[in-house]
């Protein structure tokens, strides 16, 4: 059964040095107070995974807790570059930052392969593409059965998955709806997850088209009100449009991501 822990408790305990750290959430339910709380208590030379990296990646990066990125898309959506992702690749600040691309498709059957217990997946995917010849993790098998020509990429098992959901029973029942993207086979991939929370409540009530992870699949849930912000919560807040932007002018300047850093501090 899934343990209710404060966000920090959390954090420290499930999220170590050196770990591979999925993070997901696609347009919304994006775990950013989890995140910050990673940039809070300063740890270190974390491989991030996700299939769409946008600000908390940005900010995670900037404060120096990664030194690898896997993943498939990286930006602000609606609004350009994230740069301090751009700076710690091209300039290695604050740390040399190694990258691994792969196509949504990759990304996505990877997480499915790792849930499933699989040691790879296998795709049509990444042709006419010069992904395979700059990304050692995309190779080319022949399928036994038919003779084709397929891309196969390696399983992802995270050692711990961080997500936001709507909300948890007390027994740690999960309850999340909307545009759910990965985050249910990323955190059945990962060796450990955390789950953050709107609310913890004494009952889930059925909710059509609402995904359930039972406490069983999920090692840890932390109440963490607006956990998601500035993205959305789909049924308890909206975008905040105006962060993503205000983000830019931040993240653009080694100075003001340094102050902004001290604040969240």
């Amino acid at each position: 059964m899934a343990e209710l822990v404060p966000l920090s408790e959390g954090i420290a305990e499930l999220v170590r040095d050196g770990d591979t750290v999925a993070l997901e959430g696609f347009t919304h339910l994006i775990p950013f107070a989890a995140g910050q709380e990673v940039v809070r208590q300063r740890k270190r030379d974390l491989t991030l995974v996700r299939m769409t990296p946008d600000l908390i990646y940005d900010q995670l990066i900037g404060a120096g807790c990664a030194r690898k990125l896997i993943f498939s898309w990286g930006g602000n959506p609606g609004v350009g570059s994230l740069h301090r992702f751009r700076d710690a690749v091209q300039h290695g600040w604050p740390v040399p930052l190694e990258v691994e691309e792969h196509s949504h498709a990759g990304m996505a059957n990877r997480y499915v392969a790792g849930a499933s217990g699989l040691p790879f997946a296998v795709l049509r995917g990444y042709a006419g593409t010069d992904l395979p010849g700059q990304t050692a993790t995309v190779r080319t098998i022949e399928c036994p059965f038919t003779g084709e020509r397929l891309a196969a990429v390696p399983a992802l098992n995270p050692d711990v998955t961080v997500v936001h959901a709507q909300r948890a029973d007390r027994r740690g029942n999960v309850q999340l709806w909307g545009i759910t993207g990965m985050q249910k086979e990323a955190v059945l991939a990962a060796k450990r997850s955390l789950v953050t929370v709107e609310e913890i409540v004494d009952e889930l009530e059925p909710r059509p088209g609402a995904m359930v992870l039972p406490s069983w699949a999920v090692t840890a849930v932390a109440e963490a009100p607006r956990g998601a912000a500035p993205s959305y919560a789909a049924g308890y807040y909206d975008r905040d449009n105006d962060a993503y932007q205000a983000w830019d002018a931040v993240s653009r300047d080694r100075a003001a991501f340094t102050a902004w850093l001290e604040e969240l501090a």
